[in-house]
């Protein structure tokens, strides 16, 4: 640690009442500094922002503060409110523009000192204006999707319990802790909300009602920088006590005309600057510090450098209605501003990932869904709209190819560099910490991870691409297990995409498979839900039917979920049961059943199903007999980038042991009709940054004990299949003829691919298709 570093932290340790006297006695460039390492520890290359729209409901308020423009008289306004529909309009043009926040500003309780107000709430059937905002966030959210985030002022517990089941966050200014900007000639004086006890009230009810808030100070008012530091104790105070506070927001005064203020001079840029460092000093590396960059232009560098690690909300659509004089900069020009600054603009939302991460406990019910479908895996928005199972076509700009603009240009960053480096030299196994910092890897730091893991597959796999012509059979839907993410299976009420239930004979099997065999298969696929009346001799009977009437086709079946049923039914243990299995014809297994290994997560999306160390135990066993086995990643729901790396590890140690695992196959949650999703209890899916980084970690991680990576054409779509191949991905998968089980989720990609169009599009990606059988070798016709 630096001598400045040491004595940044020596001045903010004690609990001496000299501490505001010792850090403004602090130099300015010793401030930055520190604020800038703060930063950078808790929030690395990345700042952020919210795409919002603005939604003014009202401009009437019962406060006359002297520097505000928003706040206006009834005879100055057509309407004493927006109207609910004007306002859901907003919020609908916003979503069509990318926005995820519907940002609702207004006065502080007009109808305390407006008899417009109050008439206009009682035509509408509404006693107080924050019944109305409540009315108003809650069809913004189910009409259009977009999340609340309410600024009504002061509130009390009751009005904070009514606004929180419609709203993912709330906020207010604290602007100032100082009593002295009441008195007569201040800037709060005649405005009854700006009194600081009032206020800190209100973000302390927030934090007991468990609220994600916004709140902040306003520089240049008239404070001076110790009442500023003491406002931020004040705020830091409450904060340590509930952990509601997401962001503070440290917005600098700026003079308006027509107002008390208009000949007041805005706060100097040191001092302003100094507010955000001495605000990330106190708050520490993992607050969020915003200050807005309409305000500031031309000077946005300076603020990163100062500390920040936020832009607060911009918007596409609607002006800043509280200043309006100050247009939003346009979202390139955030950007390329904020890689000037050396860092890479990501799109957030009004929830902040701390508080999405645990969602249930900050949010009410009726949020959760509707959150958690707009988040990644970090909690930070989805980057786009791109779909698994879904999308056909991949986002505009994505994609590997070099670019012009100042983010795609932005340095590796030295951790990525340091274990891209480390996974090529090869010496050691990557951790799960660096392989959870490869998920999170955006920016030009995904391109570096892609690349680097394009490289590990040429020199492993050279430039072919293989693919296997084969069948997937789902012999029956029907399946007593309750798996939450599984829309397939039958017992519970069907979903729109499902099919009725079905149960296909060990004949009706093997007469597929002959079908398969005829049209030129190598091998098929046996896999369907536990039925009730299955037993181990089920299983068996189904192989020996399929072997007997095509003793060619190599049968690759069973979940280890269905083996440990066979065996308990049969009360032998699992290698018993798996080699009478291969006495009937069984050659290997399908490693799915895997979702996610980490039990905390199974318990989740799985409960019923078998542990992460039966799984284990079934595909150890099948390796000791010498069958191999597929191993599979089912992620994007309730999971996070650590629960990958987790699993990850645990492949890499089962074939390391083994050494029975012929390739991995990362297959991406598809939600649409899942239950889990559609109970709101889970993400969309993976983005396809993520999506395309499973393919790539793994490569890395799994390197050299798994060769093959095989990436999904049904879960990915050929597009997203392609951008794979160039990310790590060697194999195509099969053509399947049938496939029931993801389309029941909502897929669209169909349930076959001709070899032809499989190998055109191997050719259009530079690489070489080759037809193989199970095991990795050349098919024979």
């Amino acid at each position: 640690m630096s001598r400045p570093a040491r004595r940044v932290n020596r001045a903010l340790t004690g609990d001496g009442g000299d501490l505001v006297a010792r850090l403004g006695a602090m130099g300015s460039a010793e401030l930055f500094r520190r604020a800038g390492e703060l930063r950078d520890q808790g929030h690395g290359g990345i700042v952020t922002y919210s795409r919002k729209v603005f939604v003014p409901l009202t401009r009437l308020c019962r406060d006359f503060c002297h520097y505000c423009t928003f706040a206006t008289s009834p005879k100055r306004l057509a309407a004493a409110y927006l109207s609910a529909d004007e306002a859901v309009e907003l919020a609908r043009q916003g979503r069509q523009l990318g926005c995820k926040e519907a940002l609702l500003t207004l006065g502080e309780k007009p109808e305390l000192r407006h008899a417009a107000a109050r008439q206009a709430l009682d035509a509408m059937g509404f006693d107080t204006t924050l019944e109305y905002v409540a009315h108003v966030a809650g069809r913004i959210l189910s009409e259009t999707g977009l999340l609340p985030h309410i600024n009504a002022g002061n509130m009390t517990p009751a009005e904070i319990a009514m606004l929180r089941p419609v709203s993912a966050s709330m906020g207010i200014m604290l602007e100032s802790a100082s009593e002295r900007l009441c008195e007569k000639g201040q800037v709060h004086y005649g405005s009854p909300d700006k009194v600081p006890e009032v206020r800190l009230q209100t973000i302390a009810a927030a934090g007991e009602a468990r609220v994600p808030f916004t709140t902040g100070i306003l520089v240049g008012i008239g404070e001076t920088e110790a009442e500023r530091i003491e406002s931020l104790l004040a705020i830091r105070e409450l904060h340590e006590r509930h952990g509601h506070i997401q962001e503070l927001i440290v917005q600098n005064f700026v003079p308006k005309a027509d107002t008390k203020m208009a000949a007041v001079e805005a706060p100097t840029e040191d001092a302003f600057l100094r507010a955000i460092a001495l605000a990330r000093l106190l708050f520490g590396p993992d607050m969020s510090i915003q200050a807005p960059p309409n305000l500031n232009p031309g000077r946005l560098q300076a603020l990163v450098d100062a500390g920040i690690n936020d832009w607060g909300g911009v918007s596409p659509l609607t002006p800043d209605h509280v200043n309006p004089e100050s247009p939003w900069p346009h979202l390139d020009t955030l950007s390329d501003e904020t890689a000037r600054a050396g860092k890479l603009l990501q799109q957030r939302l009004t929830i902040y990932p701390r508080h999405v991460r645990e969602a249930e406990r900050w949010l009410g019910p009726g949020m959760v869904g509707g959150v958690l479908k707009l988040a990644d895996a970090t909690g930070l928005a989805r980057e786009d709209e791109w779909l698994s199972g879904v999308s056909t076509e991949l986002p505009a700009g994505f994609h590997f190819a070099a670019r012009t603009s100042p983010a795609d240009r932005l340095p590796v960053a030295a951790g990525i560099r340091a274990i891209l480096e480390e996974a090529a030299s090869g010496e050691a196994e990557l951790s799960v910490e660096q392989l959870a910092r490869l998920f999170d890897a955006r920016g030009s730091d995904f391109v570096a991870v892609c690349q680097a893991a394009d490289a590990l597959r040429a020199t492993r796999c050279g430039d072919e691409v293989s693919y296997v012509v084969n069948r997937n059979i789902n012999y029956t839907n029907i399946c007593t297990y309750r798996c939450a993410f599984c829309a397939f299976a039958k017992g519970r009420k069907n979903t729109p995409a499902s099919d009725a239930p079905y149960l296909k004979s060990p004949q009706e099997v093997a007469a597929l498979a002959q079908e398969a065999w005829q049209r030129g298969a190598t091998e098929v696929c046996l896999q369907g839900g536990i039925h009730p009346s299955f037993t181990g001799q089920t299983y068996i009977d189904i192989c020996r039917a399929v072997h007997e009437a095509v003793p060619g086709i190599h049968i690759h079946a069973f979940s280890p979920l269905e083996v440990m049923h066979g065996a308990g039914t049969l009360g032998i243990a699992v290698p018993e049961f798996l080699a009478e299995l291969k006495a009937a014809g069984l050659r290997t297994l399908p490693g799915t059943a895997a979702e996610i290994l980490a039990d905390d997560v199974r318990a989740i999306i799985c409960p019923d199903k078998l542990s992460t160390g039966q799984w284990l135990e079934v595909v150890t066993a099948a390796h000791e007999l010498g069958l191999s086995t597929t191993a599979t990643i089912m992620f994007g729901h309730v999971d996070r980038y650590r629960h990958w790396a987790i699993h990850l590890q645990r492949i890499r140690e089962l074939q390391r042991r083994s050494g029975g695992v012929t390739e991995f196959v990362p297959l991406p949650f598809v939600a649409h009709e899942a239950p889990i999703y559609r109970r709101g209890q889970a993400r969309r899916g993976p983005t396809l940054r993520e999506a395309v980084l499973m393919h790539a970690v793994a490569r890395l991680a799994l390197d050299p004990h798994i060769t093959n990576i095989q990436t999904s054409w049904v879960k990915m779509g050929l597009e997203g299949a392609k951008l794979c191949l160039q990310a790590g991905a060697n194999d195509m998968g099969g053509t399947l003829m049938n496939e029931s089980i993801t389309r029941a989720a909502g897929a669209r990609h169909g349930q076959e691919m001709k070899a032809e169009t499989l190998e055109q599009a191997v050719v259009s990606c530079g690489r070489r298709p080759w037809q193989r059988n199970t095991l990795y070798r050349q098919a024979v016709a």
